[in-house]
């Protein structure tokens, strides 16, 4: 399935992928780092079956510098996963409460359709170091996990629960802590309330 889907979007048009493009997004602040913190169990997990998936390059750009062109490859890449994977928990795909996966099957929870859209993104050329996984509490107070693009906009959110690309500070969603762009660790955002887990669909 992941196959498929890289293949699918991959196999498109330039041409085609430019029609999916928006205005670029205005300006706005990042989000700020306040000092460390601790790894969810299932990404340290995650980062020890894909460790492809988790390393850290600190050649890359630590920030993505938004064209037309950029954008409309997020854009795209975005609604295609957001649509072609279909949104399942943990437990009743895996049996596991918490399971970061790169959705191969073509099902997954909210960070796994994070993982395969940077996964498809870095492999359209983006920096995986300026794409970082990012836990939040959700508008039912539960952790969601969500992409940030760190740009040269501002922090941008990709999310499975819309297929607009927001800044982060336009979500309604508690910023907990993110993966750090300069080692194989994780900073903290401020939020006070750091969920177990992130599984949920």
């Amino acid at each position: 399935m992941l196959a498929m889907l890289a293949t699918a979007w991959l196999g498109t048009s330039s041409a085609a992928r430019a029609q999916t493009a928006v205005a670029l997004p205005a300006a706005s602040p990042g989000a700020a780092a306040v000092g460390e913190a601790r790894p969810l169990a299932a990404w340290s997990a995650f980062c020890q079956a894909y460790a492809a998936e988790c390393r850290m390059d600190r050649d890359e750009p630590a920030r993505i510098t938004l064209t037309a062109a950029t954008w409309g490859t997020i854009v795209s890449v975005n609604r295609r996963i957001n649509r072609g994977v279909r949104a399942i928990t943990d437990l009743d795909h895996w049996g596991q409460a918490d399971r970061w996966d790169l959705a191969e099957d073509g099902s997954g929870d909210c960070e796994d359709f994070q993982l395969l859209k940077r996964k498809l993104l870095v492999e359209a050329g983006l920096p995986r170091r300026a794409m970082r996984m990012t836990v939040v509490i959700d508008e039912k107070g539960e952790g969601h996990a969500v992409l940030t693009l760190i740009t040269d906009r501002g922090d941008l959110v990709l999310d499975n629960k819309t297929s607009e690309a927001l800044p982060w500070h336009r979500t309604g969603y508690v910023f907990i802590k993110r993966e750090s762009t300069e080692a194989l660790a994780w900073v903290s955002l401020g939020g006070v309330t750091s969920p177990a887990t992130t599984a949920n669909r």
